[in-house]
């Protein structure tokens, strides 16, 4: 049997990027959104502990699957190595998050 792929997922929510990994990503059924299931995370056993990804881990304790708004997805990366989970301000060095255009019917221009 095959390794199971691991993907990077970036999304932004609430003024915050949050970068987690997951072993599972498809579009969901749901038209508009991505879904992520098996969110995976440090062990709870390590010795060195970082807060942010504690507070990551504790937001999705019990959480299968989850779905996020496809324009607030910033990327999507297959991984081999699992990072470190993290939260971060929306806004970096090169100012705002770039979010995919949303179709809006009502405004098809002139």
């Amino acid at each position: 049997m095959g390794k199971q792929p691991l993907y990077r997922i970036s999304f932004v929510q609430q003024g915050k990027v949050y970068e987690i990994y997951a072993r599972e990503v498809s579009h969901a059924n749901m038209m508009g959104f991505v879904e992520i299931g098996k969110p995976v995370f440090g062990e709870k056993s390590q010795v060195l502990v970082d807060p942010t990804e504690e507070k990551l881990q504790a937001e999705f304790e019990n959480v299968e699957r989850f779905f996020v708004p496809v324009h607030q997805v910033v990327r999507i990366d297959e991984v081999t190595k699992r990072g470190t989970a993290r939260i971060s301000d929306a806004e970096g060095e090169s100012g705002k998050v770039p979010h995919l255009p949303v179709f809006n019917p009502g405004n098809r221009g002139s």
